[in-house]
């Protein structure tokens, strides 16, 4: 028998946990989830010790071969060439470095630009917002010194003629990064384009950085897009290991939508972020899948096939075979803090949903003595929670990134990590 069966036969043997919905707006009445606190041989987990040791590389193994698919090892040589370094960035208020990151190799392989703004005048490291973009980094700031990305983006971008930037991309989708606003708080942000690592379309893992690893490819569980997306993250959080300026015990990894997703994914395999923060992640994000609301396992599979592993195919319209839900990827982020943000006018996403994987994530942050959602009912809309290394809101507007979304993180951040 193999392991993927063993773990669908398991699943149908292990304890699981029912949770029962009072209020019509939470979706399904019921909804049968695993237990976070029983281990595959059925040993029920009480203390953090044996969370770390037996339970959460048990999860993590599960997630890689069911759902997001396995990724090469970190690299052994990366070369960072530092290709812009300004001290009088943003009309003197930030200092600007650019940084492009190669696998070295018989021919060195361009893997990706990063963007990143400093506070000036700080006498320490600094603590930085690491998250990937959607449309270039020239995208997130009209800054003319940004490179302009000359990969493809997909058709919607602002300012693109025939899938590329043009110089009318500049600034594009400004609002969603409050650069001087962070920076006034003595963060630092750090960004990359996610289709630096990989095109966000499907050509069946033939493209960006998969065409190096065919080896991971032909197989269930392949080396998904928003695997390659989460690796990518962690090769930034390589780069910050070698920058003094750069606190690399303070790195909060951050997404929006599919980034968002990319961002739980990063936070949950690579502890060496500090804080994860999902922005309307959705489903295959913070939303727990069982519920079948939003964005149900069919519809993200048919509509994006590149996005999760082939494994992950099986679980078309057949939630309640999976012996795993998202809650059990935001646990794997414990005991650091996680914070999940949902919009009103964002049902896609399934609002509910994100909260109660944060909920139901609660009892391994109980193994590290940390109380956090455990009592905690969904909030009314704008009156975010944050308790114990755990945080949440609903916002009113649709599906972006707002000014009011970095005001909570920025409150997050100073309580938790700063």
């Amino acid at each position: 028998m193999n392991r993927l069966s063993f773990l669908l036969i398991l699943m149908l043997s292990l304890p699981s946990i029912m949770f029962v919905q009072q209020d019509e707006m939470m979706g399904p009445a019921t909804c049968e989830l695993p237990d976070l606190l029983t281990a595959e041989d059925g040993t029920k987990i009480t203390s953090a010790e044996e969370w770390k040791r037996k339970r959460r590389p048990e999860i993590l193994e599960m997630l890689k071969e069911l759902m997001y698919g396995q990724a090469p090892e970190a690299p052994e040589d990366l070369k960072f060439i530092v290709f812009d370094d300004s001290e009088n960035a943003l009309g003197g208020i930030a200092r600007r470095k650019q940084v492009a990151i190669y696998l070295e190799g018989k021919t060195d392989y361009h893997l990706l630009d990063m963007l990143i703004y400093l506070p000036k005048g700080q006498d320490e490291p600094v603590p930085v917002f690491l998250g990937l973009n959607f449309q270039g980094n020239h995208a997130i700031n009209p800054d003319p010194a940004i490179r302009l990305s000359d990969k493809w983006v997909w058709i919607g971008a602002g300012g693109s003629v025939d899938n590329h930037p043009t110089e009318r991309s500049r600034g594009a989708v400004s609002s969603r990064w409050p650069i001087e606003m962070i920076l006034d708080k003595g963060y630092g942000v750090a960004t990359v384009y996610a289709g630096d690592l990989d095109p966000d379309y499907f050509d069946d893992f033939q493209n960006g950085i998969h065409s190096l690893y065919p080896d991971l490819q032909k197989r269930g569980d392949n080396f998904s897009t928003i695997g390659a997306w989460a690796w990518g993250l962690s090769r930034c959080m390589d780069y910050f290991e070698t920058d003094p300026e750069i606190s690399k015990d303070k790195v909060a990894v951050f997404g929006f939508s599919r980034m968002g997703k990319a961002a739980i994914w990063a936070g949950a395999k690579d502890e060496r972020f500090a804080m994860v923060i999902s922005n309307e992640s959705g489903g295959g994000g913070a939303a727990l899948s069982k519920r079948k609301v939003g964005e149900d396992i069919a519809r993200l599979n048919n509509g994006n096939p590149h996005w999760f592993s082939k494994n992950f195919r099986q679980f078309n319209n057949n939630e309640a075979v999976m012996p795993f839900d998202q809650h059990m990827v935001i646990s794997l982020i414990a005991p650091r803090p996680v914070y999940i943000a949902s919009a009103e006018g964002d049902p896609g996403s399934d609002p509910e949903g994100e909260f109660l994987s944060a909920k139901y994530a609660s009892p391994v942050y109980n193994l590290f003595g940390k109380e956090t959602f455990k009592k905690v009912s969904f909030p009314k809309i704008d009156h975010p929670v944050m308790k114990n290394g755990m945080g949440y809101h609903i916002r009113s507007g649709k599906h972006d990134i707002t000014e009011y979304d970095w005001e909570q993180y920025l409150k997050f951040a100073d309580r938790y990590i700063k």
